[in-house]
């Protein structure tokens, strides 16, 4: 009799893992989103430092963008390979020990919350720069760095918790009874209970808070644009480069917003009800939209270089060259020259590629000067056409 009922619940632990076909399709397409992640982080890494080198992009934004990269790398490499073998193939037993286990849960976590806040610190040095552009020039030179920092600190701050109250763990038939039919869990411990519901809480909060504040900013944002166009004081240019930024930030965040609510309502089912309470439909809910959820927030890594090659013509040019290992690019002060010789030339360059706005009073209204320093690609060097006779600062090709 107890034989039967031992193989009974070994036959309902079977049913409920995925179908061999669902496996090799989920297989297929997480190895697809891992390569293209791989590919598209790592090109995105080497096109912003080469836009930089040559004039096209400012320090600042190179580093957030990189630290961006850098985070939807790790959220690729540490969380895939392990999704596939303990969430899709093997469910329910986990081969890693302990240790292995709360290691891998937090540095997912940090890196994924890495990701989170990385969006938050670049919007807010855009937002400082369009709408507190004089405040902005009075910061610290080193404030991108400070920004980067408190990014990845407060990330493994919110993983922290998890070192405590995640590791292996058996599963029990009866309360007090010892772990049955050899499964075991990579998953939040019992005595842990309360610090891992807080912890999963906590972080959902600081998701929503960061949605909620790069929304804020992004309308201000819009605001100081639509007044711009009110006023008249700016460049088409300027005004171009400017909305062409809010539309990157807000893509970015609306990424995140569809790909990761479906996994925080995941995390959610496991810190609102104890898994002791579970029954076997509640479980069969968090199995089915366990490979809907981590699809979509694996997406979320791969989408940024997609977003930034839609968002500038510049960067989707230097991507390509990087992928056929053509790395010749022209500086953006020598193309500059180069135009500036061409009379018939001057007038449609300065529109097509960059405004060139002149130091003189009678070229440069105080607005345009102000938003030298707002747009999103920058160089910060200056240039003398010889020819003009003019000091120009070359801005830039927006993202």
């Amino acid at each position: 009799m107890d034989q039967g009922k031992e193989e009974s619940e070994e036959k309902n632990w079977q049913d409920l893992e995925p179908s061999h076909g669902v496996k090799v399709f989920l297989t297929v397409l997480y190895s697809l989103i891992l390569l293209l992640g791989i590919v598209g982080n790592s090109i995105t890494i080497r096109v912003t430092q080469m836009l930089q080198r040559n004039g096209y992009l400012q320090k600042n934004v190179t580093d957030h963008m990189v630290s961006l990269a850098c985070s939807d790398l790790l959220v690729l490499l540490i969380g895939m390979p392990v999704e596939l073998y303990s969430a899709t193939w093997f469910p329910f037993s986990s081969a890693s020990g302990d240790i292995s286990c709360k290691i891998y849960n937090f540095l997912f976590e940090a890196c994924s919350y890495a990701t989170l806040l990385n969006v938050a610190t670049l919007s807010f040095e855009r937002y400082m720069a369009i709408c507190h552009p004089f405040r902005y020039k009075s910061l610290s030179s080193k404030r991108t760095v400070h920004l980067i920092l408190f990014a990845w600190l407060t990330s493994v701050l919110v993983a922290l918790p998890l070192l405590v109250a995640t590791g292996t763990e058996g599963h029990v038939v009866e309360k007090g009874g010892l772990p049955d039919q050899n499964l075991t869990f990579c998953t939040n411990l019992v005595e842990h209970w309360t610090m891992y519901r807080s912890s999963i809480f906590v972080a959902f909060i600081v998701y929503i808070v960061v949605l909620a504040v790069v929304a804020f900013m992004c309308r201000n944002m819009i605001m100081v644009l639509q007044k711009s166009n009110v006023a008249k004081t700016e460049s088409d240019k300027v005004k171009t480069a400017r909305k062409q930024t809010i539309i990157f930030i807000g893509l970015i965040v609306g990424a995140l917003v569809t790909c990761w609510i479906p996994n925080q309502v995941r995390r959610l089912m496991t810190a609102a009800v104890p898994k002791s309470a579970w029954d076997l439909s509640y479980l069969k809910s968090y199995i089915t939209l366990h490979p809907v959820a981590d699809t979509f927030f694996y997406l979320s890594s791969v989408i940024n270089p997609f977003l930034y090659n839609l968002s500038s013509r510049q960067f989707r040019q230097a991507f390509v060259q990087v992928l056929q290992c053509n790395h010749k690019m022209e500086h953006a002060n020598r193309r500059t020259l180069a135009k500036s010789k061409d009379p018939k030339s001057f007038a449609s360059s300065a529109r097509s590629l960059r405004p060139l706005l002149s130091k003189t009073g009678n070229s440069l209204h105080g607005g345009q000067a102000r938003d030298l320093n707002v747009i999103m690609l920058q160089s910060d060097g200056n240039t003398e056409p010889g020819a003009a006779g003019q000091k120009t600062k070359p801005s830039e090709t927006e993202i």
